[in-house]
């Protein structure tokens, strides 16, 4: 069984669209964006805290990312991104996103993290490996 952090919901804007009126390809990637940070903050890391480290900046970097498009989104929809956790591998994290428009999926990405430490890759720490868990599939 897969958990997930609670989706969170955004609504498209104008300002998302093309000239189509559809979302632009590009505003996906801030939908995950947006959803990804939504989930790390319901899981309790507070990614300006890691910012602020005494012993240096600890940040998550998008190493590398696929979003496979299902369907167009389009201006003033209401959409839900979920966010799952697939492996977390020494200073990677392995995830996976769905945007949902009224339960069907519109655009799937899987992405995989990295974990730095004063701009250097280094292990996810036990407690965040701990809340990521949470929402690992299982």
């Amino acid at each position: 069984m897969t958990r997930r952090a609670e989706p969170f919901p955004l609504r498209v804007y104008y300002e998302d669209t093309d000239f189509s009126g559809a979302v632009y390809h590009a505003r996906y990637l801030h939908f995950f964006e947006r959803g990804r940070t939504e989930a790390l903050r319901a899981l309790g890391i507070d990614q300006s805290r890691l910012f602020a480290a005494a012993g240096g900046p600890q940040l998550f970097v998008v190493r590398r990312m696929t979003i496979e498009y299902h369907r167009p989104a389009r201006m003033d929809d209401l959409l839900l991104v979920e966010t799952t956790v697939a492996a977390i591998t020494g200073a990677r994290i392995a995830m996976r996103q769905r945007l949902l428009r009224d339960g069907n999926t519109i655009a799937e990405a899987e992405l995989e993290l990295g974990f730095l430490v004063r701009g250097r890759p280094a292990r996810v720490p036990a407690e965040i490996a701990a809340a990521l868990a949470l929402i690992t599939k299982g």
